[in-house]
């Protein structure tokens, strides 16, 4: 685990010094109790757990019951993390009041921070959050709660639609964001906006010249052979190790080689 644990300042620090960060999306407690003995950075909880942890098929379906149920969750599993929370589709569109509850929700369940999706239509919230002394993480570019108006799971930002995604980056920074998540934009507008911008940014399928980069766990150990986006890099096969010791587990349990005589109690 690192020496030092991150903290809402340390990802401004971070960025003057050059130095990366990195962050794992995380839904449970097993999990957790993993990440929190690595030298990873910081933990989202994200509203893509409606689709790893329940399957559904987008993260619309996340409600801020079941974000606030896997946050709690992971900060009993990871109670040295930094950990930031989805607010989940919505949430932040029905008014100040609802907004505000749900964000009660999520911090009283352990986040540290909130984030929140979108650009212009959340500046209100987000600087209302922030007044309120909540820190909160933006995020732009491929917004999977938005993923029916933007036609499907498409790159964000491209011709001339760059510059709107730079001008709502500075928008996001300017109403107190402590950081931002870029998520599948090109490269070189990813560059751009890390270098516009005095808050670190996060990238997920936007090169390398953010400020940090996040992948969801399931994802980074290659639990889903299928999916491979351009973006992933698996660094283990455990649909292929799981896979492999629960077969293990069911042969010796039919062929009588389990439990053995030291696995037993007399």
């Amino acid at each position: 685990m690192s020496a030092t644990a991150m903290n809402v300042r340390g990802f401004a620090k971070r960025k003057r010094d050059a130095r990366k960060i990195s962050m794992v999306t995380c839904y449970d407690y097993w999990s957790a109790q993993i990440i929190n003995e690595t030298s990873i950075d910081c933990i989202l909880v994200g509203d893509s757990l409606a689709m790893v942890m329940h399957g559904f098929d987008s993260t619309v379906h996340a409600t801020i019951d079941m974000m606030a149920t896997h946050v709690a969750a992971v900060r009993r599993g990871a109670p040295d993390k930094f950990i930031v929370g989805d607010m989940p589709f919505l949430s932040c569109s029905k008014g100040l009041e609802v907004a505000m509850d749900g964000v009660q929700q999520l911090m009283q369940a352990g986040a540290n921070s909130v984030k929140v999706e979108g650009d212009s239509h959340q500046i209100p919230v987000i600087r209302h959050i922030v007044e309120a002394g909540v820190p909160v993480m933006g995020h732009i570019g491929l917004t999977p709660q938005s993923i029916h108006g933007l036609g499907g799971h498409k790159v964000q930002g491209r011709g001339d639609k760059a510059e709107r995604l730079v001008d709502a980056a500075v928008e996001l920074a300017e109403a107190g964001c402590f950081g931002i998540v870029l998520e599948c934009v090109p490269s070189e507008l990813a560059a751009c906006i890390s270098q516009r911008i005095n808050v670190p940014t996060i990238g997920i399928g936007a090169g390398p010249d953010t400020d940090g980069q996040v992948l969801v766990l399931q994802d980074l150990l290659g639990a889903n052979p299928h999916f491979k986006p351009k973006f992933l890099r698996t660094y283990a096969d455990s649909h292929g190790v799981v896979g492999e010791a629960v077969n293990r587990f069911h042969s010796e349990v039919v062929t009588h080689a389990f439990p053995s005589e030291a696995e037993s109690y007399r």
